[in-house]
């Protein structure tokens, strides 16, 4: 079994689309998923938000494989801070549930990393959903830590 990752092309976007809808799925049943899928995940159609993210030369996105079959996809924007200095910001990471914990997360972060270092970025951010303990523990394995939080009061009934 040979864990990967490489830089996705327009071919990928169709399974891209089938995994974000599986990530969407997970995402939405937590706390906090509701309006991390209303406010923060890329809008409908998502062939579109995807392509176009592809086609951008300030992201990355890449697909996790094994045995060069696509079970997961990251992707990264090169933001510009007012200062001038660019920060890598961490949209999407997700790898199907059957294949987890066997090193494709892993290989694409570090995907996701070099091409921020490439681009000089003073740091990388990524969020994760309060109570995520999965997630959050995946991101401090890899030297991300919490800079900020987000507080929320919810004033109406859940979204969507």
């Amino acid at each position: 079994m040979v864990e990967a990752s490489r830089e996705a092309a327009a071919a990928d976007i169709p399974r891209v689309i089938e995994l974000a809808r599986l990530a969407r799925a997970e995402l939405a049943a937590m706390r906090g998923g509701d309006l991390w899928l209303a406010r923060d995940a890329w809008p409908e159609p998502l062939d579109e938000a995807y392509g176009a993210l592809v086609a951008r030369d300030d992201a990355l996105v890449v697909v996790g494989t094994i045995d060069d079959v696509v079970i997961g996809y990251g992707a990264v924007l090169v933001e510009t801070l007012r200062s001038g200095a660019h920060l890598g910001v961490v949209t999407d990471l997700f790898v199907e549930e059957e294949a987890r914990s066997v090193g494709v997360g892993e290989a694409m972060v570090g995907a996701l990393v070099a091409r921020c270092r490439a681009h000089h970025c003073v740091g990388i951010d990524a969020s994760a959903l309060p109570g995520h303990r999965a997630a959050k523990n995946f991101f401090e394995t890899h030297g991300l830590t919490a800079r900020a939080l987000v507080m929320h009061h919810r004033l109406g009934p859940a979204i969507g």
